[in-house]
This record gives C-alpha cells, structure tokens and sequence, in this order.
C-alpha cells in the first residue's frame, strides 16, 4: 500500500507541473533534489499533508489563472495524488510524563483544481513513537466534519454512519489518512488533529519526536506570502526537580519556568516551510531515584466514575547502587486442562529463563497431582543449566492428571527460604481454580511471617486458550 501511495504522489507531481502561475512566476514548486534521488518511497508523508486526489487528469489547472494546457486523453488508475500547497501551520505540544498530547492545525489550498472542477481530497497524519489519534475537525467551504467516538453497544444504531466513515484507514503503523469530499479547486481547507505519543527514554532524557519535514513542494508557488510557523511546548515532569533541555530542533524561546515546568514557543516567518523533525529532549536533574504519585478525577460526563492515579520513577544519574540478583522459581500447572496451553507457556518460560544473568538462579517445579523438580538446589543461570533446563522441560512439559497447588508452592517457598543476598520470586502459572485457595493463601501468610531473611515475591499468572490466542 506504501509503495502504490508513494507512486501515485510521484504521478501527482509529473501532473501539477501543468499548472501556469501566471507571467515570470515558476511553473511549479522547486524541485527536492532528495526526493529526486531516493525511491518512490520517499514521497510518504513526512509530516501532516493533504493531497487533490486527481482520476481525470484534465481537471488539473489553476483555478485562478487557466492555462488551456493541451488535452489529455485517458483516465489516472489508481488516481493520482497532487500535494497541496500548505499556507499555514500551528502546533501546541503538552508533555506529561512520557506522553505528549500534539494540537496541530493548518491550511492548505487546492491550487491544482480547476475552479469548475471538484475533487476528494486525501488528509494524511503522521505520528510519533505509538502514535495514538484522538480527533480530527475539518472545515472547507462552508462545510464541517469531525470524528466521533462510537460505543461498541451503538455500532448497529449507527450502521448507516459507520458505514459512510469508512474511508479513513492507516497508510503504515504511524500514518492516518481520512478523504474530504468533493472540494471546489480553488477551495481552503482547514485542518486540526489531535494525537497522543510517547517519549522514548534515552541516556537519562525523555526524548520527544513529532513528524515536521515538509517536502519543498508544498510551499506556495507565484505571489509571496509570510509563512507563518508556530510551535507552543509545555512539559510537566511530575516532579519539582528542574528541568534541563538538551536538544531543539527549532529555536524555542522560553515563556514560564518552574520547578518540573517548562513553556516555550517557537513563533517565525520563514522563508520556506520547516524542513526537520520537531525534536526536544529533557532530563530531570536528580542523581538519586525519585518519584511521585498523579492522581486524576474523572470528568463529569464521563461513563467511568473511578479515579486514576500514575506512579512514576526517575532512575536518576547515581550508578553506584547495588544491583541485586534473583532467585527465580517457576512453578508450572501440567494438569491435563493445560494440554492446549503448555506450548505457549513453555515458550514464555524459557524466553524468561534467556533473560537471566549468569549471577541470577533459578529452579522449575512442574505439577499435577504430583511434583516434578528440576533441581534440588537452586542453580546458577549459567548457559549449560538453561540447556539442561530447556531439555527436561520438553520432557516433562506433558499434560495429564488433577491440580494440587498447595505442595509445589510449599516446595518452592522452601527452596528460596535461606535466601539473603538476592530477590527471591516464585512464578506461578496454572489453568485453574482449586478448592483449598484458602488454606493455600493462609500457608503462604504463615510462611512469610515465619521469621524469614526475605519473603519471595509471588506472582501468579491464571491463563486460557482463549487469552492466549
């Protein structure tokens, strides 16, 4: 789909050089002599676009000058894509935590069209790192349209609107296209989309990324107009610690700054439209951990009445700690219910078991009605041991008889008992409830106020074919 996409744009660009702008004007946009030399892929969209989508070729012109180009016979299949030229262009970007909230709105003209002619026109949205649209308006002509959530319970009530919404699909995972129909040639169409995406956590800094390269061809051709770029940031760390930034892509002016706050605009006329990414990058400036706890009440309208809170840490730049070992005993259900599970979770465990560190230990309890132990030490998770584990799990890994928790769980609560230096955890995984969870949850409370050096962290995993799958 990218590479049909690209190839059309390239067609749509052999076609706009069509268009008369008019006496001593370009007869189109500068070329990009990147574009020129890369694939066809090049012409993805790099930052928010909007395209005339062109079957009828002859409709190229420019709605405000004709230029009576010559005839052209046939059709465009698949359609061709003109990038519009851009006039304007505004972002406000909130960081909270390691999410940003992106507020962009802009304007484009369908300079391509004849003003007689009329033309769907094609809306693209690149995003960052796991990108997430949350609503998109659009107003061109007089007209309005924008995005609406629907209710799963509401989708048959609404099969006629649903129906009609189904032009907007991904280009690629980070890409959201939507078609805006029927425009006059000539016509302005102003766009504003909302997304959400995620800072990466790179070297001590939240690093934010937001597509921004505007290709040189949607810059408009003939008459001299300002372009106008505007980029507002605001970054709540959480925290009261002071912030420092470390890269700009564009040059932000400070507006407030406050203890774990920051403001800035980047507000210009430039001679062409931004040709970078927008990139910030920030650290906390803590040499020990810290963090803190967000709370957040609901809306007033919203269906779901409960609070919710985030808990977040900053490692912080002081690599002196102690980084403790583990202790790790598996315990896994090989009663016959878990005959259509056993593959996946074998996978999962020895994918766990490759995690290790050669520092760390680890021991496997395979049960049923009866117990199946690896070792009756715990052992160092040294590369021969986890093939020596991996072969006697494919051997023993075999689903028959009932379920007894209670003394597998026991047997590994004893293993990690004399534990002192490292973390102990057991995993346990299992298919099935049992009727002694009670007299289980009380034998794990007596064990761990017995007296012990350190209690094992005990995390349980209940799973189903249907959740595997």
């Amino acid at each position: 789909m990218a590479s049909k996409f690209a190839s059309a744009v390239d067609y749509g660009l052999m076609l706009s050089k069509r268009i008369y702008y008019g006496k001593g004007a370009p007869t189109a946009p500068a070329p990009d002599p990147a574009a020129m030399s890369r694939s066809p892929d090049g012409y993805l969209p790099t930052a928010p676009m909007v395209y005339a989508v062109v079957p009828d070729p002859t409709a190229v012109d420019n709605p405000d000058v004709p230029s009576y180009q010559p005839y052209v016979h046939g059709r465009c299949d698949p359609p061709a894509l003109v990038p519009l030229q851009m006039h304007e262009v505004a972002m406000e970007v909130d960081c909270h935590l390691d999410t940003a909230f992106v507020s962009l709105a802009g304007r484009w003209r369908v300079h391509c069209i004849m003003a007689s002619r009329r033309c769907d026109c094609l809306v693209a949205i690149p995003m960052g790192e796991q990108g997430l649209l949350l609503g998109i308006e659009v107003d061109v002509a007089g007209r309005s349209y924008n995005s609406q959530l629907i209710i799963v319970e509401d989708m048959e009530d609404m099969s006629a609107e649903v129906a009609k919404a189904k032009e907007g699909n991904f280009l690629n995972s980070q890409t959201f296209m939507f078609k805006v129909p029927q425009v006059v040639g000539g016509s302005t169409i102003s766009v504003k989309a909302n997304w959400s995406q995620k800072l990466t956590y790179q070297g001590y800094q939240f690093c934010l990324r937001i597509p921004f390269t505007f290709p040189s061809y949607v810059n408009p051709v003939g008459r001299k107009m300002p372009k106008k770029e505007k980029v507002l940031l605001n970054v709540n760390s959480g925290t009261v610690i002071e912030l420092l930034h470390n890269h700009i892509s564009h040059p932000l002016k400070d507006l407030r700054r406050e203890a774990g706050k920051l403001s800035c605009l980047y507000e210009a006329e430039a001679p062409t439209w931004s040709s970078q990414d927008f990139k910030f990058s920030y650290s906390v400036s803590t040499t020990n951990i810290s963090g803190g706890v967000l709370l957040q009440s609901p809306s007033l309208h919203d269906t779901d009445q409960r609070d919710l809170f985030c808990f977040y840490l900053y490692p912080g730049k002081n690599q002196s700690g102690k980084v403790y070992s583990k202790e790790v005993v598996y315990v896994i259900d090989i009663s016959a219910s878990m005959e259509n599970l056993l593959m996946n979770v074998k996978n999962v465990i020895l994918e766990s078991l490759s995690r290790l560190t050669q520092q760390d230990s680890f021991n496997i309890i395979a049960f049923n009605n009866e117990v199946h132990l690896f070792s009756s030490l715990m052992e160092p998770a040294t590369p021969e041991a986890i093939s020596n584990a991996t072969q006697w799990i494919s051997a023993n890994f075999i689903a028959n008889g009932g379920t007894d928790i209670l003394f597998p769980l026991e047997q590994a609560m004893n293993l990690l008992a004399e534990t002192t230096g490292s973390i102990p955890f057991i995993i346990l995984v299992t298919d099935g409830a049992v009727e002694n969870e009670r007299e289980i949850c009380n034998k794990v409370k007596d064990h761990c106020s017995s007296g012990l050096p350190i209690c094992p962290r005990i995390c349980t995993f209940g799973i189903a074919l249907k959740f595997l799958d």
